[in-house]
């Protein structure tokens, strides 16, 4: 199966759709009286889809395994066709558009089964998706604009060259995939003036974001939340909030990571892990979907 634990986790709508079509109109009749020797079609084919969805990924092998939260059918006659419709909805990291396509089929051929004794040209026709939402690309609202960003990568050992940085070069490498243009990389050692100093230089008109890693722990040294902070001028804990829950779904000492974030003037500023997957976490975590901000913010300035 296709590994899905980076995605993030929201909620997902298919709807799906299957026809039944009948050959002769005494068919219609009898299934609007009631008269299939198998029993009301609409019942049975109702129970079937709901095993159906929640079974799919038992027998689809690629199929992930996930909660159903909401599944509903629905059955209409339209002159010589039955038209079943399925909805289902989660709240996951993958979508459920196989599984209301999976109800919508086995509802179908329910429903073939017990026609069939009674009218040998029963069909069925057109099992398709009609609709599904959910998942990043609902959530990629990147500005039509180009977006800039300076990436600073906090680190005694690093700058001091006994290390080399492979967090700010992560970071670097996620926001290229976004389109980001990358106008400044640097590396500076944990001190408090040096890191105000360049939240100062790059927090300026034309700085969409600037995105520091590292020091956002707990070691004596570890000063970026308390450089970066006291400098905010609108904080958006929301964003650190949504990087620690998903860090904390795949590792337990993200809960012991201090990022701030938030806007100086115009520009983002972000503060992320000094390790690489705890960097490239809260990457994950936050892009595409922060840059909804800038969209929203171009809109209130041309307003």
């Amino acid at each position: 199966m296709n590994d899905i634990t980076h995605k993030i986790k929201s909620i997902r709508t298919a709807i799906a759709s299957a026809i039944v079509k009948v050959s002769a109109a005494q068919t219609i009749e009898r299934i609007k009286n009631n008269d299939v020797p198998k029993g009301n079609i609409f019942e049975f084919s109702r129970a079937a889809a709901l095993l159906a969805v929640k079974n799919t990924s038992n027998v689809i092998p690629d199929c992930h395994p996930l909660p159903v939260e909401s599944c509903s059918i629905t059955s209409e006659i339209l002159e010589d066709t039955i038209k079943i419709t399925v909805e289902v909805k989660t709240i996951y990291r993958t979508g459920v558009e196989v599984e209301a396509m999976h109800g919508a089929s086995i509802a179908a051929l329910t429903m073939y089964d017990m026609l069939k004794p009674i009218d040998k040209g029963v069909e069925i026709q057109n099992i398709k998706l009609e609709y599904k939402k959910g998942g990043k690309s609902d959530y990629t609202d990147i500005p039509k604009r180009e977006v800039t960003a300076a990436v600073i990568a906090c680190s005694d050992s690093i700058s001091a060259g006994k290390k080399q940085d492979k967090a700010g070069k992560a970071i670097i490498a996620i926001l290229e995939k976004y389109g980001i243009k990358i106008v400044e990389y640097s590396i500076i050692p944990d001190e408090m003036e040096m890191i105000q100093e360049k939240v100062k230089t790059f927090c300026k008109p034309g700085m969409d974001m600037l995105i520091f890693t590292g020091g956002t722990g707990l070691s004596p040294r570890d000063v970026t939340p308390e450089s970066v902070l006291p400098l905010l001028e609108r904080e958006v804990p929301g964003i650190m909030e949504a990087a620690r829950t998903y860090g904390q779904e795949r590792m337990p000492y993200a809960m012991v990571s201090r990022g701030v974030a938030g806007f100086r003037g115009n520009t983002l500023v972000i503060t992320t892990p000094g390790s690489t997957r705890g960097a490239e976490e809260t990457m994950e975590a936050l892009f595409p979907y922060v840059l909804h901000l800038f969209r929203v913010a171009d809109g209130a300035r041309h307003s």
